[in-house]
Parts: structure tokens; sequence; C-alpha cells
């Protein structure tokens, strides 16, 4: 068997042999290949769409990337044994490598980076290649734990297969319960939590569209105050429902402010101590900043395989390790004579992106994210992160505790008054537990203890800072019971403590009499004063899912010809969301509902009627007379709130309820007769798109999810839809007219027989189009997909992709292709008047 790591061929001979780097766009074999990190071996999994779609896993060693194609992908049940083929090496410049490999190239297709972090092999990793059997740790964004590697090939095999699979550890779980490769399909170089990898400042905060330029106007002229309180963020009990507001990750670090006065910089706790002299690389780099006067707000952390590690931040500060903290900064009050307090958070923030351009890897922009906060709080959860703060978009800053900026906690965490010790085993010098109280008013209240979250290090290092807080008497002033008993069980163990130092616990959960369960002590909080520590409410609530509604009846099968069912689709249009609303908010709808599925009986509601869908907005009945309510799908919770209620599709109107006689929009839709070859529709939308071109005009292209094409046409909304629907039926007409061998301007089978009908009919008011990635009822469910002009000559029919198949394909897309499509008003005047 040639060995793909055959140790007698020069290093990456296979890989060079195999493309040809004139063509191909992935990264040339180095003469010298070394690390991505001299301290952490790295991993990749590249999704790899080529001939058949498969994963691509890769371990650095000694140098390169150690490969394996594994069809089905990783699997977090450890039950389940996934196939992988021992592959070339690769360079380890590869690990970042996304994009497409041409035809007739070796592996054609396109790669995606789907996972990525370090790894750690179990024993010699030498000898577990040599004998097959390789265990190693996982520290990635999607994969963790322990995992192994068994060759399974005999010498004489012609491959080199192995399997993959997962090790039975706190990380494993059952498919059924959790399945990584459908839950997170997408690539992880987009880095929704912007912390998991390096990056340019430059790549920071993305304006709105009404953002583009920076609204400054709040701003006074002021002189540099001398001291700032910084503003402080109320817990949620519950993410917010509504409101427009900016979602950034909760760090796990320390607040710090800092003040900039020609040259002298000064760093401030948020309780106004002076914490300068601890941070002179911090200082240096802050001096290096394009400002003259400045105060910035942030967070200080150090982060541990991409995520902020307070333990580590707190020996980095105590042994003046300062290299290794990075300051995200998240605020800009004030700049070079102007007091920014007043302006808006969204253009406080703007403001200092641009500051903050060529900052170095020490000063980095507290990233925020354009998505649901409940679907930032689930992935910071996941990952391990603390929470979020939300901060309304439109609030000025303001010092103390508000309510316009809320922080979301994952975890139940918070500090707590160290009030007494006791000895590991019962001996001094080591701390083996420490007792802690929070305050009510002036009381101080018994919390429990803590006994875990330290080493042997740290159980020295607390004993030798506390033992000089020791005082005779217990400083509680409210006991409980549980607590009390506790406390004469260990009766002389414990040395109470003058309760002023604080600590950082995370734990389970309060019991009923005020004691907290399953606890980890973090570090100490050196930057906050023992009598502000008060017993915090419990971690934010996450709403449950709309995904994960109680489905009535979720294993109806809808569509017996794909054994589609409704938990299915239901689940496509949760993944699918974020993709999908800017498509439906504020937009009148009319839903296709299929309460037996698509071979039964189909009806379209447009109205609010008695038939309750929880999250749907129905608007005033004058909006259009002698009408029922309008219903819009502006959230999640109501895209799947329809569809729990059997809706299938989503049709909407050109124009938004707050212009509804104005339509921003102009829709073509290419239907095809009997007899039509799919090459003549591809054609057909291509003369569309020429003729809509030469009147100065830009469309954009979506499949239907049926037979057809929609070529769609984004205007300003100053024509009425009389004006609008006279346009597209002289355009179709005209059409039909200078090319009657190919178009029918005349709707009826017998009319478009070896033609394409062009539907100009939907631009009337009150007439509707299938919405992008609206499913189809119809046999396969078929899905209405945006698509770039690039993509039109390798479609191959207007239903390409279903509700089972289209969120895999969209995870391969970096770029939405109707990105600017929402940006581009256009008017039809002046085609209408060039319009033969």
């Amino acid at each position: 068997m040639a060995s793909p790591r055959d140790t007698s061929a020069p290093p990456l001979a296979r890989y060079r042999k195999k493309r040809d780097f004139s063509t191909t766009p992935e990264p040339p074999a180095s003469a010298t290949t070394t690390s991505v990190s001299p301290r952490k071996l790295i991993f990749v999994v590249q999704k790899h769409w080529a001939s058949r779609l498969h994963y691509d896993f890769r371990l650095e060693f000694n140098g390169v990337l150690l490969s394996w194609a594994v069809p089905k992908g990783p699997c977090y049940d450890p039950s389940k044994k996934q196939m992988a083929v021992h592959v070339e090496d690769h360079p380890v410049s590869y690990a970042g490598f996304e994009g497409t490999i041409p035809p007739k190239q070796y592996g054609a297709g396109t790669v995606i980076v789907w996972d990525k972090g370090t790894w750690e092999p179990v024993g010699d990793a030498d000898k577990g290649m040599e004998v097959g059997k390789l265990v190693f740790r996982l520290h990635g964004e999607k994969l963790a734990g322990l995992w192994e590697l068994v060759r399974i090939s005999k010498p004489e095999d012609r491959q080199d297969q192995w399997m993959l699979f997962k090790k039975r550890d706190e990380w494993a779980r059952a498919l059924k319960e959790y399945d990584v490769i459908k839950a997170l399909p997408d690539s992880v170089v987009a880095n929704p939590l912007g912390l998991l990898e390096e990056r340019e400042p430059k790549t920071m905060e993305r304006p709105r569209a009404n953002e583009s330029k920076i609204d400054l106007s709040a701003a006074v002229r002021a002189s540099l105050p001398a001291k700032l309180e910084p503003q402080l963020a109320t817990l949620a009990s519950a993410l917010p429902k509504s409101g427009d507001w900016i979602t950034e990750t909760k760090l796990d670090g320390y607040r710090l402010l800092a003040r900039i006065d020609k040259g002298r910089v000064r760093f401030f706790t948020r309780n106004g101590h002076d914490w300068t002299a601890k941070f002179p690389a911090l200082t240096a780099a802050i001096k290096r900043l394009p400002v003259v006067s400045a105060w910035l707000d942030g967070e200080i952390v150090v982060l541990k395989d991409g995520i902020p590690s307070f333990s580590a931040l707190q020996t980095a500060i105590d042994e003046r390790n300062n290299q290794d903290i990075v300051f995200f900064l998240f605020d800009l009050m004030y700049l070079d004579g102007e007091d920014f307090r007043r302006v808006p958070v969204w253009a406080r923030r703007t403001r200092l992106a641009t500051v903050l351009e060529n900052a170095g890897e020490q000063l980095l922009f507290s990233q925020d994210f354009d998505a649901p906060p409940a679907q930032v709080f689930a992935a910071a959860a996941g990952l391990g992160l603390e929470g979020l703060v939300l901060k309304r978009r439109d609030a000025p800053y303001e010092s103390g505790r508000t309510d316009s900026w809320l922080k979301a906690k994952a975890r139940l965490r918070q500090e707590l008054v160290i009030c007494g010790m006791t000895g590991r085993g019962g001996k001094s010098g080591e701390v083996g537990s420490l007792l802690l109280g929070y305050y009510v008013g002036d009381k101080l209240h018994n919390a429990g203890r803590v006994g875990t979250g330290w080493d042997s290090k740290t159980a020295r290092d607390l004993w030798s800072r506390l033992i000089g807080l020791e005082v005779d008497a217990e400083p509680f002033d409210v006991q409980v019971t549980k607590v009390r008993q506790w406390s004469r069980r260990a009766a002389g163990s414990e040395r109470w403590l003058n309760p002023t130092m604080v600590a950082e616990v995370e734990f389970a959960e309060w019991t009923g009499d005020g004691v907290i369960r399953q606890s980890s002590f973090k570090g100490l909080r050196l930057d906050k004063p023992a009598r502000s520590v008060v017993r915090e409410a419990g971690k934010t609530q996450l709403p449950e899912p709309s995904a994960q509604l109680k489905i009535t009846h979720p294993e109806r099968v809808i569509d017996a010809s794909a054994t589609i069912t409704k938990a299915d689709l239901v689940r496509y249009y949760a993944s699918v969301a974020e993709w999908m609303l800017p498509h439906l908010r504020h937009r009148p709808v009319a839903l296709v509902r299929a309460p037996d599925g698509v071979a039964g009986n189909l009806f379209f509601q447009k109205h609010a009627e008695r038939t309750a869908m929880p999250g749907l907005t129905p608007h005033n009945r004058d909006l259009w007379p002698n009408h029922p309510p309008l219903l819009t799908v502006d959230t999640a919770d109501a895209l799947l709130s329809a569809a729990q209620m059997n809706t299938i599709e989503f049709h909407t109107w050109n124009s938004i309820v707050r212009q509804l006689d104005k339509p921003d929009r102009v829709v073509f839709d290419l239907d095809p007769g009997e007899g039509v070859k799919w090459n003549h529709v591809q054609e057909a939308a291509l003369l569309v798109r020429t003729l809509l071109s030469e009147l100065d005009l830009k469309a954009w292209l979506k499949t239907s999810g049926g037979k057809g094409l929609h070529v769609v046409v984004p205007l300003t909304p100053d024509l009425n839809y009389l004006t609008v629907k006279s346009f597209s039926q002289a355009f179709v007409r005209h059409l039909a007219k200078t090319i009657p061998e190919r178009f029918s301007a005349i709707s009826g089978p017998a009319n478009r027989l070896g033609k394409v009908y062009v539907d100009y009919l939907r631009n009337g008011k009150g007439q509707t189009t299938a919405a992008a990635f609206s499913a189809r009822a119809r046999p396969g469910m078929g899905v209405s997909m945006p698509l770039a002009w690039e993509q039109l000559t390798d479609l191959k029919s207007g239903a390409q992709w279903n509700v089972q198949t289209a969120r895999e394909y969209l995870s391969f897309q970096s770029r939405d292709p109707w990105a600017d499509f929402w940006s581009t008003g256009q008017s039809l005047s002046s085609a209408i008047e060039r319009l033969p």
C-alpha cells in the first residue's frame, strides 16, 4: 500500500503533484512549513463539496496537516464510527483556505472552514500514527473533548482507511439529541462571536444603510473631564422582544476606562481606582492611537483558546505579564475637544471603529452582531461565554446603572464577599474552601461556600492574601439553617475574615435558603468593593427556540414523494429565518396553508381571521378600506408560528405597510409552457435582464421553487400600483412582440405552448409572489432561492433546492447575492418614457 505519508518522499510531495497552482487557488506547499501558532497545534475541518459532499479533517503535526476525508463528517455520538480515509498531507497554510477549486482540478468544488481550533495528542502522536491508534483532545468552535482515529485497513489495501469517533466524556451526546453537522452547517470564518480568531480591526461594526454617515451632531464642545463614571448594565431576566438593540459579547474580564490627555494615559476601574501602573504595554498601545484627548470604555481580558479566561487575566495582572492582555474597547465618550455622551451609541461606536484602525493586537474593537439576540445568546452559551450586553441603538452614554444597557447572563455567576476560609485538609498554608456572603441593605447574609476552581499555587496565593484579614468572630449578620448546621460540623476549622475581599464564583443554582450549590471559584475581583455585592437574579432566560415549538403531529408526512414531515418543514424555516425575514418584514402576506399536506386541499389566508397565529402582526383595516386587516410576518417567532399552523408558502406584496400604495419592486415571473426546455428558460431570463439593462434598470434573480424563475427589479417607492403594473404589462408585450418564438404575454396553457409566459399580473395592488426562501406546496417541496446572475448557467431547474437540501447549500454561500438589492433605488419614470 502506498501510504499518504511516505517518509521516503519529500514533505508535501504528493500534495504538489496533485495540483496545478497556476490554476487552483489553494495555497502552494511552502519549502518550509511552520506552525501557525508557536504554542498550540491547530486543527481544521473543511467542508468540501466536490463530486460529493464530505468533510476534510486535518491535524497539524510535524509541520504539516495530517488529513483524512470523512464522508459523513464528525459526530458527537460515541456509537457512531465514521469512515475516515487518510489522504496526502497538506501545508499548514491550508487551514485558512476557503474558496472554489476550478473544474478539472483535483478536488474540484467549493471548500469552507467548517470548524477550527487547537488540539492536543494524548500520548505519543508519532507512535499513534505508526500503530494506527491516535487519541486526541479538540478545542474547537464546534468540536470539543476526546476523539480517536483508528486504522482499519490492511497493508495491501488500496486506501488507508481509518475510523473517526468520539470518546465517551462530558461532551458526548447521542445523535438523536444533537447532530452537529445539521445544527451548525456554516463556515466559522465569518466568526459570529468575533472572538475566536485574530482579525483586522477595520472589519468591525457594519453601519446600517441609513448609518453610512456617522451622525455626531449631538456632540458638544467641552474640556476633557477629569473623572468619568462608567455606564453600567442592568441584569435582564429575559432577552428583549422589541426595540432596536446592539448586541455584544459579555466579556469575562475587568472593566477599564482609559483617559488620554495630550499623550498622558491613565486607566481607571469602574470604581475610579487608578490602575495605570499595572499596564505599561497597554499604555504604550493607547499612546499610539491617532487622538490628542479621549475617554475610552472597554474590558481587559486574556484569551485562552479564543475564549476570555478570568483566572488567566488575574495571573497576567499579578505577574505583570501584560503582553497577553487584550483591551476590547466598546465605547467612546470624548474625543479631541468634543463630548460624545449625548451621541447615540451606534454613532459613538462607529467613530470608535475608525480610531482603532491599525491599532494592533492589544487594542481590539468589541464587535457587535447583526443577528437576533436569542440566536447570539444561544451561540454564546454554547461556546461557554459569559453572556451578552445589549444596548439601545439610539441611547446616550449615562453614568451609573441604566435600562438602556442590559446584561444577559448565560450562566449563574456573580461576585460574592469572602467572609472566611478553611485550610486544605485542615492544614494551614493552602485554602481548602472559601466561606461567602452577600449584602441585603447593610446586613451580610451567609451564601455558603466554594471549594473548587483553583490549583495548589492559587490555593497558597489565596491563603497569603487572606490570612492578614483574619478576625475573631464570624462576620455574618444573617445565617441560614443549612449553613449553620454545616458550620457546626466544621467547627474549629474555619478562619473568619474581615469581609473586604470579593470573589467571582460560578454555580449551578441558588437554594431556597439563599445558598449557592455546585460552585466553582473563578478569581478575585480586585476592582469591586465588598459593600456593593448583592444577590443577583438568576441567569437570563433564553426564549425557547421557535424551532423547538411544541409542534402538533411533527411526524405527519406532508409530502409523501420526498417523505418530508411537518417537523422537517418547521425546522427548515427555523434554519433560514435569518435569510428570509428581510424579504418578509413589513410586507403584507398571503399564506398558503396545507392542513392535509401538499396532496390535500390548499387554501390562501391573507387576513387576520379566527385561526390564531401568535406572533403575526395584524394591521389597521384603514390601510386597505373594505378589506379585513392585513397580516405581516416580522419575526422568527411569527414565521415559525405560521409554519406550525400548516403554512407552507409565504407570498408577499410589492410594497410595505408604511407605503402600501407605492410599490418598491416590480416582479417578472417566467413560467415555461409545455414543451419548453430548461435552457430556453435560462435564455429567457437573460433576455429579460438585457432589456431591463437597456432601460438602465438593475434586476435580481431567484428560482421560483417550481418550474420557472423570478426576475425582481427594486424601485424607489414614488409611483402608484397602476403606473407600475402598466409599465410591467408594456414591458412584457414588447418582449413578446420582439421575440414571439420565445415569449408569450397572454396567460393560459394554449397561449404558452412551447413558450415562456412572463407574468406581469403580479404587479397589481394586492397581488403577491412567493417570497425568497419560501417552500412550495407541491411534490418535492422546492424552495425559492435567491441567486447571482453568474449562477444561472449552472442552474438545473427552478426547484433545484428543496426544504431538505437548501440549508446545506446556504452553508457554502459566503455572500448574500442580493446584498445590494436593499440599497438600490431606481425610478421607472425614465424607463416608462423610453419603452417602445
